[in-house]
């Protein structure tokens, strides 16, 4: 069962969105360097349908997207509720934050508009670090995903 631990409306997380950010517990990262040890605990609230329409009601009118910060110990989970936001509430994209590698077979990319992949390597800096090894991707008019980190780059 996913379980988030709290959100935040944020700005630099999502290019040209107004994201609601939902921190994920139980993350089985475990990334050297990590902000946000207290997310590798099975603690928090039930993220389901019940969580999302919640949000969507107290949040609605300021923001353009939800974000999932996590989620990797129940990827189809994800998946599930990316759909749901999509069918239920068309007018927001979707993005999703994995530290994996590789997005698991059983999740369909296609229910995301962005989507963000790579473990946190200290050595290497987060998305805004040229050096990253982190890569953030939006999906375009065809159905493919473009990789779009370097808009995290200050020039």
């Amino acid at each position: 069962m996913l379980k988030y631990v709290n959100t935040d409306v944020v700005f630099q997380e999502i290019p040209d969105e107004v994201t609601l950010a939902i921190n994920i517990s139980n993350c089985p990262c475990h990334c050297p360097g990590c902000h946000s040890h207290y997310l590798w605990e099975d603690i928090g609230l039930s993220l389901d349908t019940e969580a999302i329409d919640a949000f969507i009601t107290k949040y609605g009118k300021n923001i353009t997207c939800l974000a999932f910060m996590g989620g990797d110990s129940d990827p189809k989970g994800i998946n599930l509720l990316a759909q749901y936001i999509h069918e239920e509430y068309p007018q927001y994209k979707v993005g999703w934050y994995s530290g994996r590698l590789r997005i698991p077979s059983v999740v369909n990319k296609t229910d995301f508009d962005y989507i963000k992949v790579g473990p946190y390597i200290r050595h290497l800096g987060p998305l805004g670090n040229p050096t990253t090894n982190q890569r953030m991707y939006r999906q375009n008019n065809t159905g493919t995903f473009d990789d779009i980190t370097e808009r995290f780059w200050r020039k």
